[in-house]
């Protein structure tokens, strides 16, 4: 999985003119789905997530997480994290999982983040359009196959 971090005030997502998702302070993640992607890149991913100490405490330092803060994630499929710009001017998504195993592995995903904190998503494979209010701004890249 690769997943782009994005600390927020505020996100919302919206498909054909109506929103779909919308948090308020917490997380936008956009979530890219390998072909090689298991269980344990869906575990190791929402730990990391929930826990990871990105929001400020009284003192200002980033020493807090999305649970701590009592945030939301805004969860977004997005299988252009795994395109492949080396050849000519178009990207190639062939590294990407195929559609049935990503639509899958992202539901999984978004299930088990759910358990930890409030979550809203937008539809997989839809034409999206997605606003943020970036808080920072802090954006971090998680690749669960670089642990």
């Amino acid at each position: 999985m690769k997943i782009i971090i994005q600390r927020v005030k505020k996100a919302q997502v919206s498909i054909e003119g109506q929103i779909q998702g919308k948090i308020n302070q917490g997380l936008l993640l956009l979530v890219g789905v390998g072909p090689e992607d298991q269980e344990e890149d869906l575990d190791y991913a929402v730990r990391k997530l929930v826990n990871m100490r990105i929001f400020s405490d009284a003192e200002g330092k980033m020493n807090l997480s999305v649970k701590d803060i009592e945030g939301e994630i805004l969860s977004i499929s997005q299988f252009t994290l795994f395109a492949d710009t080396k050849k000519g001017n178009r990207p190639a998504f062939t590294g990407a999982a195929k559609p049935d195993m990503a639509s899958d592995f992202y539901d999984a995903f978004n299930q088990k983040l759910a358990q930890e904190v409030p979550v809203q998503t937008g539809i997989f494979g839809a034409d999206m359009q997605v606003e943020l209010v970036n808080n920072g701004p802090v954006t971090i890249i998680l690749d669960t196959k670089k642990r």
